[in-house]
């Protein structure tokens, strides 16, 4: 039997059956399961004709196809063991949905199957899921630094800054380390997988504050109101400001020589907070500290990022002096900030 065609199915249990059907009908084979298995290939279980992979994902569902299933005992993928249905299961066909928690990253890259009459293994990958890109730090690194990414599933991975493919030093399923390429300014970090691709939130360059001020900004203030401090709630990096602010009263960062930053290549400023309490917080920029002139955030116990466009200030602002944070609730109250940058245009 030749080029099978599935079309016009409406879901994977009258595929499988109507594939089922048909290779009982076509099949020849009078041993009812009596010789040893063979798995010729697999193939996902999709409308149309079925086209070999020798990569699964999870919770998909596969047909593998070859000889001797008949009295199947047991399925492995990664020696893990799969359920499957028994009325899904002929001689020369088993429809089985690949388990969710196979496990992918030091395995046997292997499919088992065990019949009464043997056993057969073949060689087949589990893809991890798409990864995920939760942080990096420094986010504005020289030419020739270690950046440290943060996420999950970077199984195998490739790192680009742009276009540009970042040299990898180390890297576990959570963590990369990699040599940062030249030419990436307001770049953005990713990294792929054999599933797929996640792309950083933050450019490279883009961070104004990123364990410590770029463009020589400072706390305009005494420590007993601002410190930066290590705890495991940093949000990313080693280090995220605590500020200490009476009722209505603010903390100003600056340029410790009053130099304006140039925005033109940025559309708005980002900054993650979180409180001791829940409260709110005004944004001053640029000295223009009424009310009306402020944007008014709220605040919560745990990080809530803030992606502000420039436009949300009923004034035009080419550049940026000054930066206040102001407490809107009246009372004394402790705010978290971290990654503090700008958005790209």
């Amino acid at each position: 039997m030749k080029n099978l065609k599935i079309k016009y199915i409406l879901n994977s249990f009258i595929i499988a059956s109507i594939f089922l059907y048909a290779f009982s009908s076509c099949s020849n084979d009078d041993s009812n399961g009596s010789s040893q298995p063979v798995i010729n290939s697999v193939s996902p279980s999709v409308e149309g004709d079925l086209v070999p992979v020798t990569v699964g994902k999870p919770k998909n569902v596969y047909v593998i196809q070859g000889s001797g299933f008949a009295t199947l005992e047991k399925i492995y993928f990664n020696d893990f063991e799969t359920y499957f249905n028994p009325t899904l299961v002929t001689d020369n066909a088993i429809f089985v949905t690949i388990d969710e928690d196979t496990p992918f990253a030091d395995v046997s890259n292997e499919l088992k199957i065990i019949t009464k009459q043997g056993t057969v293994i073949y060689p087949f990958v589990i893809a991890p899921p798409d990864p995920t890109l939760l942080s990096y730090d420094p986010i504005n690194p020289a030419e020739g630094d270690v950046i440290t990414i943060k996420g999950n599933y970077f199984l195998e991975p490739t790192v680009k800054i742009g276009d540009v493919t970042a040299t990898i030093i180390s890297s576990t399923l959570t963590e990369i380390k990699a040599k940062v390429p030249a030419g990436v300014n307001n770049k953005y970090v990713s990294v792929t997988n054999i599933s797929g691709t996640a792309t950083s939130k933050e450019a490279i360059g883009t961070a104004l504050f990123d364990d410590d001020w770029s463009n020589n900004w400072f706390y305009d203030g005494g420590d007993d109101k601002v410190t930066s401090v290590s705890s495991p709630g940093v949000l990313q990096g080693e280090l995220m400001i605590k500020s200490v602010n009476d009722g209505w009263s603010g903390t100003q960062f600056r340029n410790k020589d009053w130099a304006t930053i140039d925005v033109a290549n940025y559309k708005g400023i980002r900054l993650s907070i979180k409180g001791a309490k829940v409260g709110k917080v005004a944004i001053i920029l640029n000295g223009h500290w009424s009310d009306p002139e402020a944007r008014v955030i709220d605040v919560t116990t745990e990080w809530k990022e803030y992606n502000l466009p420039w436009t949300e200030w009923p004034f035009e602002i080419t550049g940026l002096q000054t930066l206040v944070l102001k407490d809107f609730t009246g009372e004394k109250s402790t705010y978290y900030l971290d990654n503090i940058g700008f958005i790209l245009k």
